[in-house]
Order: C-alpha cells, then sequence, then structure tokens
C-alpha cells in the first residue's frame, strides 16, 4: 500500500473510496441542515407576521387593560386654565349660577311687549302659506327656515276652535326657536372640541372658554363638566314642555310675558301665578320675546343642580349612541315640577300623542355653504 507523505513528515494513508462516499455523505447532510434552519427560521417569521398582532392585542386586552392613555396636550391646557395641578374628583356637582344669564339681558316686566310687532293668527299663517312652510314638509325635509322665526305668540291662540289647527301653529311658532338656540349650542360644543384637541391654544381660545364657563356656572374651571352641561334639549322634549306649561300657547303667563315653560323667578321681574297666597314670593319669569325664553330654559336645564341627573343621563346617551332620546331622559325631569313623576308622564304623552320625536333631528336650513358644512 502506497503512503503518502505530507509537509510535515506525518505519514497518512490515501483517500479510499469508502472515505470519499463518506464526506460526500456529510457534504450533503449539512447542505440539508442548513436547508432545514432556513425553513424553520422561514416558518416563524410567517408565523409572526400573521399572528403577532392578535397575540399583540391579548396581552394589551389581558394584562394592559387598566392602562389609561391621557392625551399630554388637553391634560396641559387643564392645568395651565387652572393655574394649579389639581384633580376634579366630582363632575357636574357644584355650579355659581350668579352670572348664568347676563347674556340673555332679555328679561322683562314689562307685560304690555311694546318692543315688537304682534302679530294675528290670520297673519302668521299667510306668513307661514306664503314662504311655504308646514310642518309636513319639515318632517320630509328635516330643515326649517330660522327666517320664520316670531317674537310673541298671536292673542287669537284661544279662539282657534280646532286643537288640531292650534297645536300645529304653535309648534310652528315655538320650532325654529328651539332649534335655533340647539344649533348654538351644538357650534360651541363642536369649539370647545376643537381646542380641547388642540396642542396650543390662543389668548382668545382661553378667553372664550372663560366665558363659557361662567355661562354654564361651572366653578373651578371644569372641564369636565363643561362638557357635559354644553348639551343640547332634544327638540321633542322642549316642545312637550312648552305645551304643557302654556296649555299650547294660551296661558296668561305666555300671551303677557312670552314664557313659554314656567320658569320661577324671585327677583321682582315676572308675572305672579292668580293661585299664588300673599305670602308666596315667587313669579314666573317674564320676557321681552319668546328667543329669550327658549335660552333661559334651555340654560336652566343645563345648569341648575335639580337637573344634574337629567345630564348625566344625556351624557350616557352621547356616549354610547351620540343620539339623544327624550322619552328617557323626561324621566329625570321629575323636579321641574311639583306633582314630580305626574309630570314626566304627561310629557311623554304629549310627546307620543304628537309624533314630536319625528322633529329631532331636524337642522337649520343653511343659508351658505360655510353654515352648511358646520351644522
Amino acid at each position: 500500500m502506497v503512503k503518502k507523505i505530507r509537509n510535515d513528515g506525518i505519514f497518512v494513508k490515501p483517500a479510499t473510496e469508502k472515505t470519499k462516499k463518506l464526506k460526500k455523505n456529510l457534504k450533503k447532510f449539512n447542505e440539508y441542515k442548513n436547508f432545514y434552519k432556513f425553513s424553520i427560521v422561514s416558518f416563524f417569521l410567517i408565523f409572526s407576521f400573521f399572528y403577532l398582532p392578535n397575540i399583540v392585542n391579548y396581552f394589551d386586552n389581558n394584562f394592559f387593560k387598566n392602562k389609561t392613555t391621557i392625551n399630554i396636550s388637553k391634560k396641559n391646557f387643564e392645568l395651565t386654565l387652572n393655574n394649579k395641578k389639581s384633580k376634579i374628583k366630582k363632575i357636574d356637582e357644584s355650579s355659581n349660577l350668579e352670572n348664568v344669564y347676563d347674556d340673555i339681558d332679555v328679561f322683562s316686566s314689562n307685560e304690555k311687549n311694546i318692543n315688537t310687532t304682534r302679530l294675528s293668527a290670520s297673519t302668521i299663517e299667510q306668513l307661514f302659506q306664503d314662504t311655504k312652510y308646514n310642518l309636513k314638509k319639515v318632517k320630509k325635509t328635516k330643515l326649517v327656515n330660522i327666517g320664520n322665526s316670531l317674537d310673541h305668540l298671536p292673542k287669537e291662540m284661544k279662539n282657534i276652535e280646532s286643537t288640531k289647527k292650534r297645536k300645529n301653529l304653535f309648534i310652528q311658532i315655538v320650532l325654529p326657536l328651539i332649534i335655533e338656540e340647539n344649533t348654538k349650542i351644538k357650534l360651541d360644543r363642536k369649539k370647545l372640541f376643537v381646542i380641547l384637541n388642540k396642542n396650543n391654544n390662543s389668548k382668545s381660545d382661553v378667553e372664550w372658554l372663560r366665558n363659557k364657563f361662567k355661562q354654564y356656572g361651572v366653578v373651578k374651571n371644569d372641564l369636565s363638566t363643561l362638557k357635559v352641561r354644553m348639551d343640547e334639549i332634544p327638540v321633542s322634549l322642549a316642545i312637550a314642555q312648552a305645551a304643557k306649561e302654556t296649555g299650547w300657547g294660551t296661558s296668561r303667563f305666555a300671551q303677557k310675558g312670552n314664557a313659554l315653560f314656567g320658569q320661577w323667578t324671585w327677583s321682582g321681574e315676572g308675572i305672579k301665578p292668580a293661585a299664588a297666597d300673599n305670602n308666596s314670593k315667587h313669579k314666573v319669569a317674564s320676557f321681552k320675546v319668546l328667543k329669550a325664553s327658549v335660552k333661559a330654559y334651555l340654560r336652566n336645564l343645563n345648569t341648575h343642580s335639580s337637573y344634574k341627573k337629567f345630564r348625566k343621563e344625556r351624557a350616557i346617551q352621547r356616549d354610547n349612541s351620540g343620539k339623544l332620546n327624550s322619552l328617557e331622559l323626561v324621566k329625570y325631569l321629575d323636579k321641574y315640577a311639583e306633582t314630580g313623576i305626574e309630570y314626566t308622564k304627561i310629557l311623554s304623552k304629549i310627546i307620543e300623542q304628537n309624533s314630536l320625536t319625528e322633529f329631532d333631528d331636524v337642522k337649520i336650513l343653511p343659508t351658505s355653504e360655510k353654515l352648511k358644512s358646520l351644522i
């Protein structure tokens, strides 16, 4: 057998066929091994790509669900506005109602209402016909022209023998007034959320907020309370209360004081109820125009502590569906009248019997593209 000598002087045997075959097999094994490793790595990469999001969601939902993400810009803005690092423990609990009606500035003890013209029922009906304003059209188009707003109810409301005709005329008069004031609140609410979502707020933003805190009787610049209070009242509910409080526009308070919602006052401005005893000091607030009565009513429900539960339920409805349900909200107005729950049951009947919820989604007829985009 031939021996092969290496350079280092060590003798080695020449490679046999068996050895060559073994090396060849080892080479193939290493190739398969590398292919196997590559396949495993590829499999895990594909698996991760498809299932990693689900795994992350699982851990988020089960292990990190109690963690809250905070909008730092909102928090910082709130702290800046408050000028101190205080935490709001209670929402819509306390109020400062001293100046909530300052911007209305239309209360009046003048029962003659000589400041604007009072139109007759026939003139109003003709005006509505000329402008093609009728409730059937409003229900169909879901639009109302606030140009049809009036300052006073006609004196002849009692003389309209047809109950249906009297109700229709009353709704036609109060509907644009309610929707106009609700729209103002809606636009204010949109502006509030725009301000809260800004990273930096201007001096005019801060000043606007301060005015709103004052108007809604919010103490300690509590943004959470402002968001709860600055919201609309369902149109159907407002119409029902106006109908109940005025006897569909026939009451003395509505005729002489433009008082659509029977709000009491102890300031001396208003009309004393005929049934009130001599020791009673309260009066029914009177207004220069109907619009002022509507504005004061919305402000009353949005600020007074008696309606805190009403506002809480409204906020829950906003969070759940975004829409307001008057037949549910009315249950929380038992403190509006001395009859309590019976009062809320009457309001529910008025809403249902007159299909007033059909007006809840009615909007202002926009006079411009800009207004259309806002509402």
